[in-house]
């Protein structure tokens, strides 16, 4: 089958998702406590909509794994690899060109680059709604994310990640979360956040080299929002880290610029803006490709791109 170039760029940002609906078995579960609740959420062999289900309960309920300090997963360092191989972007182009994939997005991963990195702590989940609230209500902070319909806290959506935000409202969080706790919390670096998410054997995806629906919710998935942290554990990142691909885009420290030894793209984020934030991970509201470990994204205005954070530190907590 021929794909029509123009016809496979509208699908990447086509902006209405399929009419699907999932029915969430949530009464069945009302029954079990929170560590049960937990426990269904994270077990692979559960359905999804099992999953779901017992998240929706937790999110109203009050979901045990989210405390005020967040969830950690140590991250070994030591010289890692970061990027694509130039001989590699081509063939990466045309496994994803029917969802509308363009060659310089993928030249943005090359050349790749040896660096080293010490080890660190980074969030197991992304940062949710409910601590996204707790933030805002403590630090005073002027700005509410844009998926807040009427800026609204979603209380019904407690423990699924927080997006529609900028740059800044994650610099801000990491920010106020280290003064509120009295440790250094920060964004991972673009080559930390790709490492904890690849692991050392240098993974396509943060479970192995071929996508799967079933292990992280991007558009394919066919969920088309948020969900709870967490409930896709087949995803889980080689380090412990969940929810790294799909779900929601992630910040990272970094502002784009060319790798080592590299050229800088120009496509329509540097067109539109200049310069822009480095996020990773892909989301519900785009495909695969963005999921990948390697790939590099930034935000750009629009429900197409929900971008939210997960903090990492340099050291443990106490």
């Amino acid at each position: 089958m021929t794909v029509d170039p123009a016809e496979s760029v509208d699908r990447h940002f086509a902006e209405e998702a399929e009419l699907t609906c999932l029915r969430l078995p949530a009464l069945e579960l009302t029954g079990l406590g929170p560590a049960e609740l937990v426990g269904v959420v994270e077990d692979p062999n559960e359905p999804l909509e099992r999953r779901l289900g017992a998240g929706a309960v937790l999110a109203i309920a009050g979901d045990p794994r989210l405390q005020d300090r967040p969830r950690l997963s140590p991250v070994e360092g030591g010289r890692v690899v970061i990027g694509t191989r130039a001989d590699e972007v081509d063939a990466v182009t045309a496994r994803w060109r029917g969802v509308g994939v363009q060659r310089d997005w993928i030249a943005k991963e090359s050349p790749p680059y040896e660096t080293t990195l010490r080890s660190f702590w980074i969030g197991t989940f992304p940062v949710t709604n409910g601590e996204y609230r707790r933030f805002l209500h403590e630090s005073g902070h002027p700005t509410r994310p844009s998926h807040w319909y009427l800026g609204a806290y979603p209380w019904e959506r407690s423990n699924h990640p927080v997006c529609g935000l900028s740059a800044e409202d994650a610099d801000a969080y990491v920010r106020w979360l280290s003064t509120a706790l009295d440790h250094p919390f920060r964004l991972p670096t673009e080559a930390e956040w790709e490492h904890a998410a690849k692991g050392p054997a240098g993974h396509e995806f943060p479970w192995g080299d071929t996508y799967d629906p079933a292990y992280a919710n991007t558009r394919e998935t066919g969920i088309h929002t948020t969900t709870p942290v967490g409930a896709f554990p087949q995803g889980r990142s080689p380090f412990g880290a969940l929810d790294m691909a799909g779900n929601v885009e992630e910040y990272c420290a970094d502002l784009y610029r060319p790798y080592p030894g590299g050229s800088a793209v120009s496509d329509h984020l540097t067109e539109t803006f200049g310069t822009y934030r480095i996020c990773r991970g892909g989301s519900f509201a785009r495909y695969a490709d963005l999921a990948r470990t390697r790939r590099r994204h930034g935000p750009f205005p629009g429900a197409l791109y929900p971008c939210g954070l997960r903090v990492a530190t340099d050291t443990e907590l106490p």
